[in-house]
C-alpha cells in the first residue's frame, strides 16, 4: 500500500498563473477546472479555478485552487514550504534554476550540514520552495 501526499495551494485569483508555471518547471500535465465550468454564474469569478492541478511523469503534483471572495482568506507569513528531494544533484540543479527566474531568494543552494545541496527560494506566487539533494547513506 502507498499513500501520496499533495501540496494543495490556496490563491486569490493567481491559481492559474501558479499552475501555468510550475508545470514549465517540473512538466508533466495541467488540468484546470474552473467555476464556470461547474455552472458559476458569478462573471467575476467565472474563469477562476476551482480545481487545478500538475502532474508530471518523475512524480511532482501540486495541486491548487482560487479562493472564491465568500470565504475568508489570507496568505499569511509562511504558513507551508513545499519540499522537493531527489537523490540527483543535477535534477535538483535544474528545478532550482528554473524556479529562481523571478524569485527570492532565501538560502542560495549550495552544500547543508544535512544535505550536499539545499536552497530556499519564494516564487512570484509567494509559495516559498526548499530543494535539496537527499544525503547518500
Amino acid at each position: 500500500m502507498s499513500i501520496d501526499v499533495t501540496p494543495h495551494l490556496n490563491f486569490r485569483g493567481r491559481a492559474r498563473a501558479a499552475l501555468e508555471h510550475y508545470r514549465s518547471v517540473f512538466g508533466g500535465e495541467l488540468v484546470i477546472a474552473t467555476y464556470g465550468d461547474l455552472g458559476s454564474q458569478d462573471p467575476a469569478e467565472a474563469d477562476q479555478v476551482v480545481f487545478g492541478q500538475v502532474i508530471s511523469p518523475d512524480g511532482f503534483r501540486v495541486m491548487a485552487y482560487d479562493v472564491p471572495a465568500a470565504r475568508t482568506w489570507s496568505a499569511g507569513d509562511d504558513p507551508f514550504f513545499v519540499s522537493v528531494r531527489s537523490a540527483d544533484p543535477a535534477e535538483i540543479t535544474e528545478r532550482w534554476e528554473r524556479l529562481a527566474d523571478g524569485a527570492t531568494v532565501v538560502q542560495p543552494l549550495g552544500p547543508a550540514a544535512w544535505a550536499p545541496l539545499y536552497g530556499m527560494l519564494t516564487d512570484p506566487f509567494g509559495v516559498t520552495w526548499v530543494l535539496d539533494v537527499v544525503p547518500a547513506g
